[in-house]
């Protein structure tokens, strides 16, 4: 199981740009798919991850490690995810001064802009289908969006908004 373990997030860590939102589709895949969590476990686990300080690819993969084998799960799913990224820029930074100027070079990330936000959007969408957002519901979504976009509200201000609209939410209105 640990060889499969890592075999599987070194795939998803090695041919996933645009960082750890758009590794999310293809873990989410890879671990439901194969029965080892169920779409549940896997949006708890997202929540988790996400709400944590740090690398969100990191955080999901050693939390779907410990889930899966314990310590030694979190290890090899975290290696397994770290490891290619590393080795992918490290002989990029060997041959950079021959590659930094290069317009196909340019071109070619110009080109993936475009699927990196296909590949965010993918596990947004799947996530607010889960926890079953409705078109009333996604107003909060939708207007933090904008004032951190538009008007440039810090993030922070609006998750301590939410954290408190949360709690009095859950303490007094759905109690009611």
């Amino acid at each position: 199981m640990y060889w499969n373990l890592f075999w599987t997030f070194t795939r998803i860590g090695a041919f996933t740009i645009g960082g750890g939102y758009a590794m999310l589709p293809l873990i989410e895949r890879e671990v439901i798919n194969r029965g080892w969590i169920s779409k549940e476990d896997f949006i708890d686990l997202f929540a988790v991850a996400q709400s944590l300080p740090g690398i969100f690819a990191v955080n999901i993969a050693i939390f779907l490690g410990y889930k899966l084998k314990g310590v030694a799960g979190s290890i090899v799913c975290t290696l397994g995810t770290i490891l290619p990224s590393f080795f992918i820029i490290l002989a990029i930074a060997l041959f950079f001064t021959n590659i930094k100027d290069n317009i196909w070079v340019e071109k070619i990330f110009k080109g993936l802009r475009p699927a990196v936000v296909a590949l965010i959007a993918v596990p947004c969408i799947t996530a607010a289908k889960s926890i079953g957002l409705t078109w009333k519901t996604a107003v909060i979504p939708v207007v933090s969006a904008l004032l951190i976009w538009r008007l440039g509200v810090s993030p922070i201000y609006i998750i301590i908004i939410a954290a408190i609209g949360g709690l009095v939410y859950g303490l007094k209105i759905k109690k009611d």
